[in-house]
C-alpha cells in the first residue's frame, strides 16, 4: 500500500495498520548457513530470550531496573548475509509472528506522524505479543542533527528521540538489521541489548550455501559441478550465491536443445558468478571513482567494531551534497522568479497608467464645471469634486490590494 498524506492526516487507523507486515515465520536457522562466530552469537541471543523471565523475575532484577527490560538486537553487515532470515528464525524459534517495519508508511510529510508512527509499531507489537523487526534500521534510526536550522532537521531527531524512548520502554523483542551500522545514533549503543555483526561466509560456508540452493533431486546438474571451486573462486554472500543460482538455471535452460537433456554445468555457474560480479562493479561507481562507495559501505559497516570513525567525512560529504541540491532546486527556481517579477511590475505599471489618466479626467471635468457654473452650482460642484475624490481613493486602494494579493 502506498504512503498516503491524506489517510495520514484524517484516517490515523487506516495509517497505523499499514505500519506493520505481519509474517508467520517459516524459515528456521537450519535454512541459512553462517559463520560459527555468527552462529555461537545468535544461540547467546537465544539464550538470553528464554531466560528473560528467569532473569528478571526470579532474579529479582525486574524490581531494580524499571527499563531496559526488553531485549534489542543489532543484526549489522553487509547484504545478503542472513540478517533478515535469522531474525524470521529468531521469531519462528520463540513461536511468535514477527512484525516487518514498512518505512514506505512509517515517513509522513506532516510534521509529528511519523513519530507517532513509530510509538504506533511498538505499540502493536505489545499489543500481538510479536517480534518487531526494524530493516535497514538506520533509515529511522540515524544519526541526530546538531543543528537544527531547518524543519526535517527538527523531525528527525524528534523521531529518534521517540524511538530511543520506545526502545528504552518496550519489554519484548526487537531486532534491528542494518547495512551501515555506523550511521545509527551513538545513544543506540547502550540501548540495544547485543550487537551481532554477521561476517562475510568463507569457502566452508559459501561450499554449503552452493549446495542448498539447488534442489536435491529435481534439479539436473552436469558431472562437472564443483561446488568447492565456486566457493573458494567467489567471496560472495550468501544472496549473491542465490541471485548466481537462479541466472544460472536461466542461461541454461535458455540454450537450444530439448529440454528433457538440459543440465546446469560449471560454466553456467561461473557465467552467472560472474555477471553478479559485474553488476556489484556497476552499482560501485560513485563521484569519487570506482569502487568508492563499497569501499565507504564496508567501512561504515565495520567501523564499530574496528575503532576506526570514519563517519565523520560521511556526514560531512552527506551534508554537503544535501547543499549541493538545495542549490540547484533554488537556481533552477530563479529564471521562473524573474519572470513572475517581470510581469507583476508590468501590470504594476499598467495601472498606475490607467490612475493617473482617471485623476486627468476628474481634474478636466472639474475645471469644465468652475468655468461653466456659478451660485447654486458651487455646492453641486463640491458634490461632484468629493464623489471624484472618493473614486480615486478606493481606485489606489484597488491598486494597493492587487500588489499585495
Amino acid at each position: 500500500m502506498a504512503n498516503n498524506p491524506w489517510r495520514d492526516l484524517f484516517f490515523p487507523a487506516a495509517r497505523e495498520a499499514a505500519l506493520v507486515e505481519a509474517v508467520a515465520p517459516r524459515r528456521t536457522f537450519a535454512d541459512v548457513i553462517l559463520p560459527p562466530s555468527t552462529r555461537r552469537a545468535l544461540d547467546q541471543a537465544l539464550v538470553q530470550i528464554r531466560k528473560h523471565d528467569l532473569l528478571f523475575g526470579e532474579w529479582g532484577l525486574g524490581e531494580r531496573h524499571d527499563t531496559g527490560l526488553g531485549l534489542a538486537f543489532n543484526f549489522a553487515g553487509p547484504p545478503g548475509t542472513g540478517k533478515t532470515i535469522c531474525a524470521e528464525a529468531i521469531a519462528h524459534a520463540l513461536g511468535k509472528k514477527l512484525l516487518v517495519v514498512r518505512y514506505a508508511e512509517l515517513e509522513s510529510q506532516w510534521a509529528g506522524v511519523t513519530a507517532k508512527n513509530v510509538a504506533a509499531v511498538f505499540a502493536a507489537a505489545v499489543e500481538q505479543d510479536a517480534v518487531l523487526f526494524f530493516d535497514e534500521a538506520d533509515a529511522v534510526a540515524s544519526r541526530r542533527f546538531t543543528s537544527m536550522d531547518q524543519g526535517y532537521q527538527r523531525e528527525a531527531n524528534a523521531v529518534v528521540n521517540v524511538l530511543l524512548r520506545e526502545v528504552e520502554s518496550f519489554s519484548g523483542v526487537v531486532i534491528f538489521a542494518t547495512n551501515l551500522a555506523a550511521n545509527f545514533d551513538p545513544a543506540f549503543e547502550r540501548r540495544i541489548r547485543t550487537h551481532i555483526l554477521f561476517e562475510m561466509p568463507g569457502p566452508d560456508e559459501r561450499e554449503k550455501i552452493w549446495r542448498t540452493q539447488l534442489h536435491a533431486r529435481k534439479t539436473p546438474l552436469a558431472e562437472d559441478v564443483d561446488f568447492r571451486e565456486l566457493a573458494e573462486r567467489y567471496p560472495a554472500s550468501g544472496g549473491d550465491i542465490k541471485n548466481a543460482v537462479l541466472k544460472a538455471a536461466q542461461i541454461a535452460i535458455g540454450e537450444p536443445g530439448p529440454d528433457e537433456k538440459k543440465q546446469i554445468a560449471q560454466r553456467h555457474f561461473m557465467a552467472a558468478m560472474d555477471d553478479v560480479v559485474a553488476a556489484h562493479r556497476v552499482m560501485d561507481q560513485s563521484l569519487f571513482g570506482a569502487g568508492a562507495g563499497a569501499a565507504a559501505g564496508a567501512a561504515a559497516a565495520m567501523a564499530p567494531w574496528t575503532g576506526e570513525d570514519g563517519g565523520g567525512e560521511a556526514d560531512e560529504l552527506g551534508a554537503l551534497s544535501s547543499r549541493l541540491v538545495e542549490v540547484e532546486d533554488a537556481l533552477f527556481s530563479v529564471p521562473g522568479s524573474i519572470q513572475r517579477v517581470d510581469a507583476a511590475q508590468a501590470d504594476v505599471r499598467a495601472r498606475l497608467e490607467a490612475l493617473q489618466n482617471t485623476l486627468l479626467a476628474h481634474q478636466a471635468a472639474t475645471h469644465e464645471l468652475l468655468v461653466v457654473t456659478s451660485g447654486g452650482w458651487e455646492r453641486r460642484l463640491r458634490h461632484v469634486a468629493t464623489l471624484a475624490a472618493a473614486s480615486i481613493v478606493f481606485a489606489i486602494i484597488a491598486v494597493a490590494v492587487a500588489l499585495f494579493a
